[in-house]
């Protein structure tokens, strides 16, 4: 198998750049793990609120080597996985709250992307929710109405005529489309935000993998295998890797591995032949979803929800290919265009995702409070990160803020077991959601998990 720079698209369009590793003993303000959404949105809010404070940022590959770089590149308003789960996990007051919170973060994240020139290659496309059932159709009438409730509005539901004219597969019964987000390249992204947190000072060092974090008196320090920073507060932003550092996090999310296929370029024809000229991304309606985009040159994107979690909580490149994955998004995919059946897909990937039982972000503080994190995108990290830099700045720099108040920034997430309960327990998730896919009714697990507050269905 291919490294993960040749194998996965977006990684293997960036031109080469040198890497400036951490090199001596350094001093900062705030020095920020991770050189991915959240360690970039972190530093430019932290500019902004304070532009004389030193920030560096130090990253054990290259700037989107993680879950940044390997992600879909599809854009949507919601924090949580829907506002129906929004409700459950918080109550209507706060998915309320949330809701607006949410569309807020993405107009200031689309507007920062044209106020700063950042070429990504977005498409404010917005998103369709392909139903495959009856069943998928009622749950997105009652999403719809749901969405209203909560003052979000713009959700349009389609027939099956009307869906298959805007995409057409023979599986789709009907639909939703969303407005708000889109479609963009999220390396060319991240190399965006990293162009203007280095006009604004912020220094990067690649290549320099973090090996532990001591205190040090009133201030924290990391080391590197070249090099140090001592830094009055320390920002944690490496989302499924966090554990290597700080295992006490682990309780409160789990690492888990998505895997995705990308086509060659599409011909005119074929693309005539699909539909798809809004060129929205798209999900369907089942828990263990396909979710598709087109990229620039017209190729598709394709990947599944149905993440693999590797005992031991491991995250490392031996987890970056799976073939029985491959092969089960090339069915799928055969499944929904079966006109498209000889198409190649000359890319596959996995990227590693940090899961929650809420499936929102979780955030906090460890050693004294000299290190503040947030984590556990749970797969939404593509606009949620904004949003998760503007909290981690403001708990950095100690600076209050509504968003400090958010019951997701104020309470953790229902914790999961540990091993070897916690395999166990996936793979028994994993099944009943399986069969709830298949067609069958929720049974007792899931239904005490719901009671629990751990929602999965969306």
């Amino acid at each position: 198998m291919q490294p993960i720079e040749q194998s996965c698209f977006w990684l293997a369009q960036r031109p080469p750049r040198a890497a400036v590793p951490l090199e001596g003993a350094l001093e900062a303000d705030i020095a920020i793990i991770g050189a991915g959404f959240t360690g970039f949105w972190t530093a430019l809010h932290l500019k902004a609120l304070a532009p004389n404070r030193e920030v560096v940022i130090v990253e054990q590959g290259v700037a989107a080597y993680g879950a940044s770089g390997r992600n879909a590149g599809m854009l949507g308003e919601t924090i949580d996985h829907s506002h129906l789960l929004a409700i459950e996990h918080f109550g209507l007051p706060e998915a309320r709250r949330l809701a607006a919170v949410g569309q807020r973060n993405i107009s200031e994240l689309t507007e920062y992307l044209l106020r700063h020139s950042i070429a990504c290659d977005y498409e404010p496309v917005g998103r369709l929710t392909a139903a495959l059932t009856p069943r998928h159709l009622e749950e997105a009438r009652r999403g719809i109405a749901v969405a209203q409730s909560l003052g979000v509005s713009g959700h349009r539901l389609l027939d099956a005529a009307e869906m298959r004219a805007e995409l057409d597969s023979p599986l789709y019964v009907g639909g939703v489309f969303t407005p708000g987000g889109g479609i963009l390249d999220p390396v060319k992204l991240v190399d965006g935000l990293r162009r203007e947190a280095e006009a604004l000072g912020v220094r990067v060092f690649e290549r320099s993998r973090v090996t532990g974090i001591d205190e040090r008196g009133a201030a924290a320090h990391i080391a590197s295998e070249r090099g140090s920073v001592t830094a009055r507060r320390i920002v944690l932003a490496t989302n499924a890797y966090s554990h290597q550092l700080l295992p006490e996090l682990l309780p409160r999310f789990i690492p888990l591995y998505d895997y995705v296929l990308v086509s060659e370029p599409l011909a005119t024809e074929q693309l005539e032949r699909i539909g798809w000229r809004a060129r929205q991304g798209v999900t369907d309606g089942r828990t263990f979803f396909n979710y598709y985009r087109l990229t620039a040159d017209n190729r598709i994107l394709w990947g599944t929800s149905e993440a693999q979690y590797f005992r031991r909580n491991e995250v490392s490149p031996a987890c970056d290919h799976s073939p029985s994955h491959y092969l089960a998004l090339r069915a799928s995919f055969r499944r929904h265009f079966p006109t498209f059946a000889g198409l190649e897909f000359p890319y596959a990937w996995g990227g590693p995702i940090a899961s929650t039982t809420r499936l929102t972000p979780f955030f906090g503080a460890a050693r004294g409070g000299r290190v503040v994190y947030g984590l556990g995108y749970t797969g939404h990290g593509l606009g949620s990160t904004h949003l998760a830099g503007k909290i981690l700045a403001h708990l950095a720099l100690e600076v209050p803020s509504e968003l400090i108040d958010l019951a997701l920034v104020r309470r953790p997430p229902f914790p999961y077991p540990p091993e070897p309960l916690r395999g166990l327990a996936v793979d028994a998730v994993t099944r009943a959601l399986r069969k709830v896919d298949a067609g069958e009714q929720p049974g007792l697990l899931l239904k005490v998990l719901d009671r629990l507050g751990i929602g999965f269905s969306s």
